[in-house]
């Protein structure tokens, strides 16, 4: 039997049919054929190629193949993404190499079990073959412009010191100095949004607003995703969450889209070692605490930090001539998020029932509250 029929014969065995049997079949018959292992890596590329016409983007696929299988086979998606890459013959975008440098590889050839591998590999290709189509965020790429995202501008001095700020958040022990670096970090978000605005004005710039999808994972996603909206409305942006696959898709102009992702990232560490504190004090109290203390922790969390944000974005001085540039980006951000999700629906949040969890949330949100702060005299 030739490689190529070898290959023919796993692959219908094992990705049509969805038997634990087929799949020990199909294993079988590469694991018994070495010469089949590059036949089998070109049609998983092929395979990849085929996600990224459906709308997948790399960090997308790995972060579906972490939640439907385990970080073996995330590893194995991660290196075939590369290998794909490097035969890919479109100009990607920098947000899109950016993701592939990020991702995880595994060497398979280096383990010794041939079965187990085989068994991985084809474990992966029938999650790759059963993805469905997904919002296509590349919307530029029709008018010529490279896809996977529009080519990012180095990052400017601002933005270098508000995650310069978020980190010092992050790190420090003292709520009183995290509550200082989160507002100051929030005001020059909420400048250089408005700075940004400003400068495309003048120069006459037509660009119009990015979309890009950021992961929330699991436990307490909802929590999470709650949060992730709340930060995104604060910096001028709007999100839809993806309940089944792990992620929001933000829109929003480039400049406003990093400052949500900073700015996420920093208050959900910020979130978690605030609930730890908490459910330590509890527990010192003689309280046991359990996933409701906890889900109800970070729902008021996301309410409560949803409300500063949006009181600290509002104190932000924007001159009049300015407001009709800040209007008509609102309209583009409300007019692409309509182009990508004509009909989405809304869900109840499960599991806020925990008053003491909503009491320490709170008051964690107060404690991270990032309102701009008056000067001193």
């Amino acid at each position: 039997m030739s490689t190529s029929a070898t290959v023919d014969r796993a692959f219908r065995s094992a990705l049509y049919d969805t038997g634990d049997d087929t799949l020990d079949t199909g294993a079988s018959l590469l694991a018994a054929d070495p010469a089949a292992d590059a036949e089998v890596a070109r049609r998983g590329e092929d395979l990849v190629a085929s996600a990224w016409q459906r709308g997948w983007q790399p960090a997308d696929v790995v972060r579906v193949v972490r939640r439907e299988l385990d970080e073996t086979h995330a590893r194995l998606a991660g290196s075939l993404i590369r290998a794909q890459a490097l035969r890919d013959g479109r100009v990607r975008g920098a947000r899109w190499q950016a993701q592939v440098a990020g991702l995880p590889t595994s060497e398979a050839a280096a383990r010794a079990d041939r079965f187990s591998c085989a068994t991985a590999v084809l474990e992966l290709y029938r999650l790759l073959l059963r993805l469905p189509a997904l919002e296509p965020l590349d919307e530029a790429a029709g008018a010529g412009e490279p896809p996977g995202g529009r080519e990012r501008k180095p990052e400017s001095r601002i933005l270098g010191r508000i995650r310069a700020l978020l980190a010092k958040a992050e790190a420090t022990g003292f709520p009183e100095e995290a509550e200082a670096l989160s507002a100051k970090a929030q005001e020059l978000m909420a400048r250089h949004s408005v700075d940004e605005a400003l400068l495309a004005a003048r120069a006459a710039v037509t660009e119009g607003p990015d979309a890009v999808r950021i992961g929330v994972d699991p436990p307490y996603e909802q929590a999470k995703a709650v949060l992730l909206d709340a930060v995104a409305a604060a910096n001028h942006c709007r999100a839809v969450w993806n309940e089944a696959f792990g992620f929001s898709t933000v829109v929003g102009f480039a400049s406003d889209l990093e400052a949500v992702e900073l700015l996420y990232t920093s208050l959900l560490v910020q979130a978690t070692g605030a609930m730890t504190r908490a459910e330590a004090a509890q527990r010192a109290g003689g309280r046991k605490r359990t996933k409701t203390f906890r889900q109800s922790f970070l729902a008021a969390y996301a309410h409560r930090v949803g409300v500063r944000l949006a009181a600290a974005a509002a104190e932000v001085p924007v001159g009049e001539d300015l407001l009709p540039v800040l209007a008509s980006r609102e309209v583009a951000v409300g007019e692409r998020m309509d182009r990508l999700f004509p009909e989405t629906t809304t869900t109840r949040l499960r599991g806020v029932s925990d008053a003491a969890g909503w009491e320490e949330g709170s008051r964690a949100a107060d404690a991270a509250q990032v309102r701009g702060r008056k000067r001193l005299p």
